[in-house]
């Protein structure tokens, strides 16, 4: 049945959709923490976006903005399983996750990398770093409190830049996705911060999320560095 699937011209991708859900039906949802905890619990991975084409994009661009901006230490806000994380030059590293599997996980894989660390999202107690991230996050955070706490922590987190890497639009899409414009809270709540760049990405979304991503990079610069 999968061969036949992939001969079809015209409907392949839908109906290759259709195959997997029916070969791995959805769970209920029952919010977006306790959505990541189960995931990577049963052994699931950050997704398409961490992997392949996708992750090779982001590393590129981090990796020269770190260089380019003489970053000594980073912060992220959503580590995941840390595969993104392989590509990454940055100096000093922290890495905050909702998952406990995921930052296990983290912590067993650069084990012999002193330059970087990983804490629980709960354990958070206000540490800083001269850049914060956040990468194919926000669109994951469906209830207005958790988005509305995550940004706060980020923005206050942040010393000189946050680097945002997600779409900017209100739009609902699945249980666990949910874009949001940003842009929009970023204006009202973190004046003191202004769009330095904005990065389209080079794989757009053509309907595939393991080949292309509604994401785009859009990087920030606190009002002191004026």
């Amino acid at each position: 049945m999968k061969d036949l699937i992939k001969r079809i011209p015209v409907i392949g991708p839908v109906a290759r959709s259709v195959y997997r859900r029916w070969l791995n039906p959805p769970k209920p949802f029952h919010g977006s923490e306790d959505y990541w905890i189960a995931r990577y619990r049963e052994g699931g991975n950050s997704g398409a976006g961490s992997y392949n084409r996708l992750a090779e994009f982001k590393a590129e661009v981090l990796n020269d903005f770190v260089a380019h901006h003489h970053i000594r230490d980073v912060i992220e806000f959503g580590c995941g399983d840390g595969n993104q994380l392989t590509l990454a030059s940055y100096p000093s590293y922290l890495g905050f996750d909702v998952s406990p599997h995921a930052i296990e996980g983290c912590a067993r894989r650069f084990a012999r990398d002193a330059s970087k660390s990983f804490m629980l999202v709960r354990d958070y107690t206000g540490q800083t770093a001269q850049l914060a991230l956040s990468l194919d996050v926000i669109y994951h955070l469906t209830e207005n409190e958790v988005y509305e706490t995550y940004m706060r922590t980020l923005f206050g987190a942040a010393r000189d830049y946050v680097v945002i890497y997600a779409s900017d639009k209100d739009e609902a899409q699945t249980a666990h996705v949910r874009h949001r414009q940003f842009s929009r809270w970023v204006y009202a709540n973190a004046p003191d911060w202004r769009l330095l760049r904005h990065i389209p990405n080079r794989y757009p979304y053509t309907g595939d999320n393991d080949t292309g991503s509604l994401a785009d990079f859009f990087i920030y610069g606190s009002g002191r560095l004026a």
